[in-house]
């Protein structure tokens, strides 16, 4: 493993139409381009404890996508969705004059990494999920319910006089947080209310836009992402914790449609490994982790020889 990033962490920000995308950069200005992805109601702050420790000869970008962090809220009306945040993606990269980089993405940013790279495959010459899938299919059956969930949603929001945060003390904050994902470590939660909550009268609030909790209407079925997953060129590390998002039953209809995406990672030689940890661990022990990513970024992007797959390992 090579040795780590000891440069200066910086903030970025760059304009998009409806504001600006914040986020941080990690890494020489001549470093390899990696752009990293956090999950949904997360932020930059997801990658505080990895990125340190991947090598030194990378260039990390970590941006707090549209409603989260310190971003700006998609405009009145608009729907937050994936396709929505590939189109960000895009707009981050051409915004850093990157034509072709790695993408390391969390839970959500995992699956916006593996659309981007389905929809732009020659921009992506890596791809990292760390719990993530790259996909999350509905059966044909659910997909309508879910889309008028998510338009309900919106609407009923619509239709409130005034968007009403609520107030917090910091400590009260940190216990919400923690209620609602008890897989951090309060260190973690900690990291994350950095960018996460916005000092007001009276205490904090959540700096999130409310309208990311709402279902995401724009959905695809099992046969829709593997065949995105078939144009995926680029080679995929995928790392599963054993206590996080993928632990189901193993006769649950959602362990029948994850096996199918897994096995369509292996029938094209990608990685998978599975890790000791839950759902955050690249957060509260980014040293389970680091060792994998900076072995699969050295060997498929640093190294000069030609590797057009990655390495196979069993779950």
């Amino acid at each position: 493993m090579s040795s780590t990033i000891r440069q200066a962490v910086s903030e970025l920000s760059l304009p998009v139409p409806w504001g600006e995308i914040r986020g941080k950069v990690w890494g020489p200005d001549d470093g390899r381009p990696v752009l990293c992805l956090h999950g949904w109601a997360d932020n930059c702050g997801t990658f505080n404890t990895l990125i340190p420790l991947l090598p030194k000869e990378c260039r990390c970008v970590a941006v707090d996508l549209p409603g989260h962090g310190l971003s700006s809220h998609r405009p009145p009306g608009v729907f937050y969705s994936f396709p929505a945040y590939v189109a960000d993606v895009r707009r981050v990269v051409d915004g850093l004059q990157w034509t072709k980089f790695s993408i390391i993405g969390h839970s959500m940013g995992g699956n916006i990494a593996a659309m981007f790279s389905a929809l732009f495959p020659e921009m992506v010459d890596a791809v990292i999920l760390l719990d993530a899938f790259g996909f999350i299919p509905l059966y044909p059956t659910e997909i309508s319910k879910v889309m008028k969930q998510g338009m309900d949603e919106m609407l009923q929001f619509e239709k409130m006089t005034e968007e009403k945060k609520r107030v917090y003390t910091y400590e009260k904050a940190v216990e919400r947080l923690l209620a609602a994902n008890p897989t951090l470590s309060e260190d973690s939660v900690n990291i994350l209310l950095e960018r996460g909550l916005v000092r007001v009268e009276g205490g904090f609030v959540f700096s999130r836009d409310l309208r990311v909790n709402f279902k995401n209407i724009v959905r695809v079925t099992l046969e829709q992402s593997l065949e995105m997953q078939s144009r995926i060129q680029a080679s995929v590390l995928l790392i599963l914790a054993d206590e996080g998002f993928g632990k189901t039953s193993p006769e649950s209809d959602k362990q029948k449609v994850t096996d199918k995406l897994l096995q369509g990672y292996r029938d094209r030689n990608h990685t998978l490994v599975t890790v000791a940890g839950d759902h955050h661990v690249h957060l509260n022990d980014p040293e389970v982790v680091a060792l994998f990513v900076s072995d699969f970024l050295q060997t498929n992007v640093f190294s000069q020889q030609l590797q057009p797959s990655g390495h196979t390992s069993t779950l």
